[in-house]
């Protein structure tokens, strides 16, 4: 049986979650049907294909050996099963109101923390998949791999896992253990505490503390999701005119996205400027990396005071061009880094705490999730929409993830569905915000 320990922010992952904020990311592609037997035949395919997909054969076991007391670890399942995993629903004609019920329901523990809905279309034209994956099993990179090990083969290689080795010096440390038991609560905590307080400075330093109340919630533990597509090409036309990066234009629509929908819910878009997180990968390309996630980030205020589009995107821009000439380990986006200076017990004792710390250091993640640019099928049948779905952290009502799948950009949003029952209105407020960039750049 083969097994790997948890990276920190792997465990900061699984020990942050509770029932009302579940800690997976999603995927919700929709795909053609060629009969209206094609979701079944779907399912059946996934089912066939994931029991020879290692990855998704790993579950997660908590550990309280000397050498990682209070960590986890990913081992092969052996009695893994992948139908109990992937699962045929009725019919539907509303792809993302099933998704969002979906992705309230938190994974099992006890089994490898992933699943794959099939979501027949009620039009018998089409079938959605919703993929499922606990944070702590992949970030988004990760899961799109093994996902692609479901779907019909593309060229997507897989590099090879490295094992975490234990931290040296702990070795010496093993038969004093009983007696240090006691010490090492109260040295975890003092950590955990050391490392609050570090974020907090950095977030308190750079842009303030104070929260934006549209997009802070109580936790209701609904979600409802939405789904918006854009034309790369439009995306590039505003980016030509404008200056910046695609990625620029993509968060400065979401800025006036924002706007627009603070503004027609009455919530003003004159009150405090939007703390948004934009994850950042340290995964280093052509080595090989852990399986977990390797994440920093950067924090970015979204200017959702100002009028002007052009204006919101040169902030937007002015911003990540600061924050890339600081690189992705400094600065208060990159709290994910403070997971490694947090031993494995401290996690486990103050995952919740450190999960609602998170609306301390921003409002609302805008994250981007890597697509290929080759067309991906299941069974043949050829996805034609797909929509990334990032987790809310704790006390957040609103999350966006984007990917570009040949030739246009699919927002995926997560929302609170009691804080947020107009999750429509934001989507169409993206889609308007993308529309006046164009009328503004061709003017």
């Amino acid at each position: 049986m083969t097994s790997d320990l948890l990276a920190p922010l792997d465990l900061a992952f699984w020990n942050m979650e509770s029932d009302r904020h579940p800690m997976h990311l999603g995927a919700l592609g929709v795909f053609s049907a060629h009969s209206p037997t094609a979701g079944a035949h779907a399912a059946d395919l996934l089912a066939a294909r994931a029991a020879a997909v290692p990855g998704l054969r790993m579950r997660i076991r908590d550990l309280w050996q000397p050498l990682a007391f209070g960590g986890a670890t990913r081992e092969t399942d052996p009695d893994f099963d992948p139908l109990n995993h992937v699962r045929l629903h009725a019919p539907t004609d509303d792809f993302h109101a099933a998704a969002g019920r979906l992705m309230e329901r938190p994974l099992e523990r006890g089994r490898p923390p992933w699943e794959a809905h099939v979501l027949p279309g009620e039009d018998g034209v089409s079938f959605a998949v919703l993929f499922k994956f606990h944070h702590a099993l992949a970030d988004g990179l990760r899961a799109l791999k093994l996902a692609a090990g479901v779907l019909d083969p593309v060229d997507l290689p897989e590099r090879a896992p490295r094992a975490i080795e234990p931290p040296r010096g702990l070795l010496s440390d093993v038969r004093r253990l009983p007696a240090r038991m006691p010490g090492l609560f109260r040295d975890a905590l003092s950590d955990v505490g050391r490392a609050l307080d570090i974020g907090a400075s950095l977030a308190r330093s750079t842009l303030g503390m104070r929260p934006c109340a549209a997009l802070t919630s109580a936790p209701s533990g609904t979600r409802r999701t939405a789904g918006v597509v854009l034309d790369i090409d439009d995306v590039h036309r505003v980016r030509k005119s404008a200056g910046g990066t695609v990625n620029d234009v993509l968060i400065a629509v979401v800025a006036g996205a924002l706007r627009r929908w603070l503004d027609e819910r009455g919530d003003g878009s004159g009150g405090v400027a939007p703390r948004a997180l934009i994850p950042v990968s340290r995964r280093r390309p052509h080595t090989a990396q852990p399986q977990g996630n390797r994440l920093s980030g950067y924090l970015i205020r979204l200017p959702v005071n100002e009028p002007d589009p052009l204006g919101r995107l040169e902030t937007v821009r002015t911003a990540m061009v600061r924050n890339k000439d600081a690189g992705p380990n400094r600065g208060a986006g990159a709290v994910a880094l403070l997971a490694d200076h947090v031993p494995a017990l401290g996690h486990r004792l103050a995952g919740p705490l450190v999960g609602q710390a998170a609306r301390l250091w921003f409002d609302i993640l805008v994250t981007s999730v890597p697509l290929p640019g080759l067309g991906l099928r299941l069974g043949g049948h050829e996805l034609t929409e797909v929509y990334p779905l990032a987790p809310l952290a704790p006390g957040q009502a609103l999350a966006v993830a984007i990917s570009t799948y040949r030739g246009r950009v699919h927002y995926g949003l997560v929302a609170d569905a009691e804080a947020v029952p107009d999750l429509d209105r934001f989507a169409h407020a993206v889609s308007a915000e993308v529309e006046t960039l164009l009328t503004v750049c061709d003017g």
